[in-house]
């Protein structure tokens, strides 16, 4: 930069833990996917004060509908999904399957939107979520509240979807259709499960691939809940 010019660039701020860097960028590249000159890490371009909006939104759980439905021990972590129509048809599968709660990642929107309600149709209400704009961290909380994370995801190690042992509790672990889940979130899922494909394609829209995987996990977890608790001397 000359002397005496100032920058037309953004501040912005890498969200990945132990990062944290602060640079500018130009205004037409806000709102989009990024590289950090640091870390390396992708991540969404958000000025510096929408970035604090969402760290504030981070310590909040959000939805309940005030009704005692029973949940299953069952939660979900979407990673970087940027249609706001499939977070919302997320939320109404969710519902359905007795997930407890959804953490929103990187650049998945998050309710109040009204993208999301067209296709959640009052879901969103119903089922709580979490707002992290870093998924690694996300997934670190999950693990710690004792969620095993499954990622849904067409790797070299995915089992089929009718050969999985659920755990439980579970974290299914939801990527973008275009890039899948991010490599450090699934390094770090223990298990990957595929959906057996027979035509031309390798993959289904996000929202069915997760309402196919999330009723038989939901149906394994219910079988697994009403077995009899062994009894302790």
């Amino acid at each position: 930069m000359e002397p005496g010019t100032q920058s037309t660039g953004k501040p912005v701020r890498c969200p990945a833990t132990g990062c944290a860097v602060i640079f500018d960028l130009p205004p037409r590249l806000l709102g989009r996917s990024v590289e950090c000159p640091s870390c390396g890490g992708r991540m969404t371009a958000r000025p510096l004060e929408v970035a604090a909006r969402l760290e504030l939104q981070e310590t909040k759980i959000h939805g309940s509908s005030g009704l005692a439905i029973p949940r299953l021990p069952f939660s979900v972590l979407v990673d970087n999904v940027r249609s706001l129509w499939n977070v919302g048809s997320i939320f109404r599968t969710a519902d359905a399957c007795g997930v407890r709660e959804i953490a929103l990642c990187g650049i998945t929107g998050c309710p109040p939107r009204v993208q999301i309600a067209k296709t959640a149709l009052g879901a969103e209400r119903a089922v709580g979520w979490r707002y992290r704009a870093d998924s690694g961290r996300a997934l670190e909380e999950l693990v710690t509240e004792g969620y095993t994370p499954v990622a849904v995801e067409t790797s070299e190690r995915a089992m089929p979807l009718d050969r999985i042992e659920w755990p439980t509790p579970l974290c299914l672990v939801l990527g973008s259709e275009t890039a899948g889940v991010s490599p450090r979130v699934l390094d770090a899922c223990q298990l990957h499960v595929a959906i057996p494909m027979r035509g031309a394609k390798d993959s289904l829209n996000v929202a069915v691939a997760f309402g196919i995987v999330a009723q038989h996990a939901a149906c394994a977890l219910e079988r697994s809940e009403s077995r009899p608790q062994p009894v302790r001397p």
